[in-house]
């Protein structure tokens, strides 16, 4: 254990020297001018003092001091895992399916409105799975499509006065046309060359939004948007039916959730059918597949179109959710946050997809008291993730090595 420490404890200290010269500036700096060292040197000792202990844990774990505690960790898991698996799948779907139908009476606006956002990034997060998961594809722009869906209702509501319910096919489809258009030219590209053309486009979908004054009203963006609504029997004078704009937030939760279980089930479909086997065998090895007779050009421009469908679902909801859309709401840190979801939860693992979400979303919130520094305790947590869980909190049965990342 001396030995292993030895070899540790120089990039040990030289990362807690950079945490020092990191956190300094945050909270040694304050706005009139005035330096503090007080503040800083507590927060760096409750860091350093929490990472000192992992490291040690760590090293008497890997000197076998600790072998009997992890064993007995072990076998403990191992019986929760097998009790888990005598309980049929339906029964812990149905479970959950409750308890998701149930939150909003347990809980208050804040935390209803957290859930909401977690449910658009669920359908969000499965979308781009279809493209990155299933068929391997690095896709960095993304969230051109959700902007897509996002204007199309604006722009069908504001100036044709088409209901929520109608514009959410036409959303869909839009999106899905223009991951045709964009995908088309691109998709013959792999690896590095695909990620860095798809970032551009997704780019360019965000200029044209912040510049056609005429069309989308440019960064000023769009005013006007009407919630869902819905026809209910009024009884005052006989009977007729009352439309009804839907603005409670657990209502707005519930339509969240009804798109998001609607976007699980149908990638579920996708991914054990045949469509989602050849699309894995794109992503293992495309000039096998290839070879085998699939239609990798033809197969990889359906998983493109598929994964921005349900993102411009998920735009036509957060638009009617948020009465207002503008393109600051569409830029790259957002292709790179539903990204992150992805690769966190489990690349192809649905399940593993939904929690990467609500981690994402939820994490930051929970730090938010936190104030300044909330987002460095955030990106920790992430890093020190994905070194213990480098394929995902719940990585995919079907998962193997694709051939670019071989090749590289």
């Amino acid at each position: 254990m001396i030995q292993e420490f030895k070899k540790i404890w120089k990039p040990y200290a030289i990362g807690l020297a950079w945490l020092m010269g990191l956190l300094w500036p945050l909270l040694g700096i304050h706005p009139d001018g005035t330096l503090s060292f007080d503040r800083t040197f507590t927060v760096w000792g409750y860091i350093a003092a929490g990472s000192f202990i992992c490291l040690l844990i760590h090293l008497l774990n890997r000197s076998d001091a600790i072998q009997p505690v992890g064993q007995a960790l072990s076998r403990l898991r191992e019986q929760a895992a097998r009790a888990a698996q005598r309980v049929p799948t339906q029964f812990w779907v149905g479970a959950a399916l409750v308890l998701a139908c149930l939150y909003p009476l347990f809980t208050g606006r804040y935390a209803q409105d957290v859930a909401t956002n977690v449910l658009i990034y669920i359908c969000l997060g499965l979308g781009l799975n279809i493209v990155v998961g299933l068929a391997g594809m690095l896709d960095l722009g993304y969230i051109a499509f959700y902007g897509v869906g996002a204007y199309t209702y604006a722009l069908l509501n504001i100036h044709f006065g088409v209901s929520f319910w109608l514009s959410l096919p036409v959303a869909a489809a839009l999106a899905c046309i223009a991951g045709c258009i964009i995908g088309y030219p691109t998709l013959r590209m792999r690896g590095d060359y695909l990620a860095i053309v798809t970032l551009g486009f997704g780019e360019i979908v965000r200029i044209i939004l912040n510049n056609w004054m005429t069309l989308t009203n440019g960064p000023n963006g769009l005013l006007g948007v009407k919630p869902p609504s819905i026809y209910i029997p009024n009884f005052d004078a006989g009977f007729s039916f009352e439309l009804f704009y839907i603005k409670k937030l657990h209502f707005l939760y519930y339509i969240a959730l009804a798109l998001a279980i609607i976007t699980i089930v149908a990638v579920r479909r996708l991914n054990f059918s045949r469509i989602g086997r050849a699309w894995e065998s794109i992503r293992e090895d495309e000039t096998a597949a290839e070879l085998m007779g699939v239609n990798t050009f033809l197969l990889k421009l359906l998983a493109y179109a598929m994964g921005a469908l349900f993102a411009g679902l998920a735009g036509a909801f957060f638009c009617a959710r948020m009465r207002f859309v503008s393109p600051e709401s569409f830029t790259f840190i957002e292709s790179a946050m539903v990204l992150s979801m992805v690769v966190l939860g489990g690349m192809g693992s649905i399940p593993g997809i939904m929690l990467g979400a609500a981690a994402l979303i939820v994490l930051p919130e929970v730090f938010r008291e936190f104030e300044t520094y909330r987002m460095l305790v955030f990106g920790m947590a992430m890093v020190v993730m994905m070194l213990f869980r480098p394929a995902g909190l719940i990585p995919a049965k079907r998962m193997g090595t694709r051939s670019d990342d071989r090749e590289g």
